[in-house]
């Protein structure tokens, strides 16, 4: 099993099924409860559209050889990191506002009757995460073998969906702040792993190693650990200068920056208002 797809999976399949379970806690509360089906009808179309779109995407780059396809698994590798990088931090600035936001839009859509508009709530929020898993998981084949990574797609949207059903019963004792953040910071060190292997590409063979431990067995892709590692943290058993810089480069600011938390300035004392006297004016 692809422990990279299985990631991927799991965050992106869990924000699918937050977002549905949130639209459909909404409709379920709401006079028309039996709008639900127009929910699970865009959801369906969304999951459809992005299949589709990964599968053509899998076509087209498995027709690509030599340089034409090297060159643009590095253009996937970076267009991945770039698109994960935005979206860790999209979702931890606007999660708190989600709610909110999808409730907004399902309760205009009810209240004009509109059952297209409901689905297209639930269309556009899920096939987003389903382009963009689409993408991540093409970035990830680039060394996975293709079984593998099925695996750990299935296995990781069947995680995200129980996590999902969980939220829609109402358990509040999940705590998804917490799930965010781990996730979050996994997503992070795979990106850096995506910016390394971009470089890799584009460079080819190289020489100019940093450190080479190729003769160690369970470093190597060869093995099970090995696998798990570059699947996960992005290693490289013997990774080129600009590798090592470009990994690095990411990594340590993209962590920083996503566990940095602004702290609110303190409210101003209010400052009492002075009559013409000088004593101070009553409220």
């Amino acid at each position: 099993m692809s422990s990279a797809s299985f990631l991927i999976a799991l965050r992106e399949g869990f924000e699918a099924a937050l977002i549905v379970a949130i639209v459909l806690a909404f409709v379920k509360r709401s006079s028309k409860p039996e709008m639900a089906r127009a929910v699970w009808g865009g959801t369906l179309a969304a999951l459809a559209v992005a299949t589709a779109a990964g599968i053509i995407l899998h076509l087209t780059l498995d027709g690509l050889t030599g340089k034409a396809r090297t060159n643009t698994f590095a253009i996937i590798c970076v267009a991945a990191a770039a698109l994960l990088t935005w979206m860790i931090f999209w979702m931890r600035k606007n999660s708190r506002h989600l709610k909110k936001e999808l409730e907004g839009k399902a309760g205009s859509a009810i209240a004009e009757s509109s059952a297209l508009g409901l689905a297209m709530v639930a269309f556009l929020a899920v096939v987003r995460e389903g382009l963009e898993t689409a993408l991540f998981l093409i970035s990830a084949t680039a060394e996975d073998n293709g079984r593998s990574v099925v695996v750990g797609t299935l296995v990781g949207l069947a995680v995200a969906t129980a996590l999902g059903v969980v939220i829609y019963q109402g358990a509040h004792k999940f705590n998804m702040r917490r799930f965010f953040q781990v996730t979050g910071s996994l997503i992070i060190v795979f990106a850096a792993g995506l910016v390394s292997k971009a470089v890799a590409f584009v460079q080819g063979n190289t020489v100019d190693v940093v450190y080479n431990v190729k003769g160690v067995h369970w470093l190597t892709s060869s093995s099970e650990v090995g696998k798990f590692l570059a699947g996960i943290f992005g290693w490289d058993p013997a990774p080129s200068v600009l590798q090592f810089v470009g990994y690095w480069g990411y990594l340590v600011p993209a962590l920083v920056f996503f566990f940095y938390e602004k702290k609110s300035a303190p409210a101003p004392a209010a400052t009492p208002s002075v009559s013409a006297d000088g004593t101070p004016a009553s409220v």
